[in-house]
């Protein structure tokens, strides 16, 4: 991991944040009611391309005196906003990001933190040069059931295997029966990043396949398989379909944890399940707020506190980078080093970037390795090759 520790502007107040939130759709509305449930925040302003569809969102939730608008530097300064989020389609959490930091925001956005690495590269320097806290909501993290494992997991010794089975068969509809890496690029991230929160490793290779079972409904691959090694030395294998008719596993996932000294089970819904060889494992309940709630609490947090958010970008990106290799090797059919991943992205972040301060703050870096983090592929200590 990088020994990076951002730094970002901190709001210390004891009234509720007054926050601006971008994209009024269907996650937008899921959003609009976790804002509207949590006392520590203020919705005082909706941005939308499509004022039509703002106008029903604010109705439906029975809110009124919001301020509405398609900008949101015009929207933040007419309503006196502290704090963003960002609920906007992948495509457009580049654009919406930076105008919002620029316009002195820190920014709470949904997952993927964008579309590439190198995207995700300039979001981070983007969140260096000016000064504020870009944190990625990263929902499943706040699952109590993942919390519980990772408290399990710290009492099973040295991890040597953790493997997570993705059974489900959605009817989208829509773009994502059109996409060519569906399954990897669509829903995967939440999985790879669980599993760098699960065991605090980050990935430093990995080996994927993927394809399209002959009854799949989607175009492009609707089922992978990819086994990482995680900077520990532990082996992370994912198997997953979106054409699994019969039997699925919940939208976490089917987890098994296997260490030295015992194994953890969940089922992605439930309590873990958890045996170790020195006796009982000791699962206390968890009380904090589940998924996009459970960001939205760690952000305010965040910003009272100066503490660094578990989403907070630097960090975030090597869970998008975990994506991008596994459909690189799977074009490839061959393992791929995250590092070779992050060092083209870096030179693509370098070459495409346009704003100076931006393109300056990534020059800085040198290497993305210097804020990014991700271990360079080498054997653990005390293993074995073979």
């Amino acid at each position: 991991m990088s020994a990076f520790e951002p730094d970002f502007a901190v709001l210390p107040r004891a009234t509720p944040l007054k926050v601006v939130q971008v994209g009024a759709g269907g996650m937008g509305r899921a959003w609009i009611a976790a804002l509207q449930a949590n006392p520590d925040v203020e919705l005082v302003g909706l941005v939308d391309l499509d004022l039509a569809t703002a106008r029903a969102a604010v109705q439906d939730a029975g809110l009124a005196g919001l301020v509405l608008g398609t900008s949101v530097a015009q929207v933040a300064a007419s309503t006196g906003a502290e704090a963003v989020v960002n609920v906007t389609v992948p495509a457009a959490h580049h654009p919406v990001n930076v105008e919002a930091l620029f316009a002195g925001l820190p920014v709470l956005c949904e997952k993927p933190v964008a579309p590439t690495v190198a995207e995700g590269l300039s979001l981070a320097a983007a969140a260096e040069a000016s000064g504020q806290l870009l944190m990625i909501s990263q929902s499943r993290r706040y699952f109590h059931g993942l919390t519980q494992l990772k408290a399990a997991a710290g009492q099973l010794g040295g991890i040597g295997v953790v493997t997570t089975e993705f059974f489900k068969a959605p009817h989208f509809g829509g773009f994502r029966e059109e996409m060519a890496h569906v399954l990897l690029v669509d829903m995967a991230i939440h999985q790879f990043d669980a599993v760098r929160f699960l065991l605090d490793q980050d990935p430093v290779s990995v080996y994927c396949e993927e394809f399209n079972p002959a009854w799949s409904w989607y175009n492009g691959n609707a089922a992978a398989t990819a086994v990482f090694q995680m900077s520990g030395g532990t082996r992370y294998t994912y198997t997953g379909s979106w054409c699994a008719d019969g039997l699925e596993t919940s939208w976490n996932g089917a987890w098994r944890v296997n260490g030295a000294g015992g194994t953890a089970l969940w089922d992605g819904a439930g309590e873990p399940l958890a045996a170790a060889l020195s006796g009982p494992v000791a699962l206390e309940p968890a009380s904090h707020a589940e998924e996009i709630s459970g960001a939205l609490v760690e952000f305010v947090s965040a910003l009272r506190t100066g503490t660094v958010p578990s989403g907070e970008v630097h960090s975030n990106v090597l869970s998008l980078a975990m994506v991008e290799a596994s459909v690189q090797s799977a074009g490839r059919q061959e393992k791929v080093l995250i590092s070779d991943v992050l060092d083209r992205a870096y030179a693509e972040a370098l070459a495409a970037e346009r704003r100076p301060d931006v393109r300056a703050t990534l020059a800085s870096w040198e290497t993305p390795h210097a804020r990014i983090g991700g271990p360079r592929h080498v054997q653990p200590a005390g293993s074995r090759a073979g």
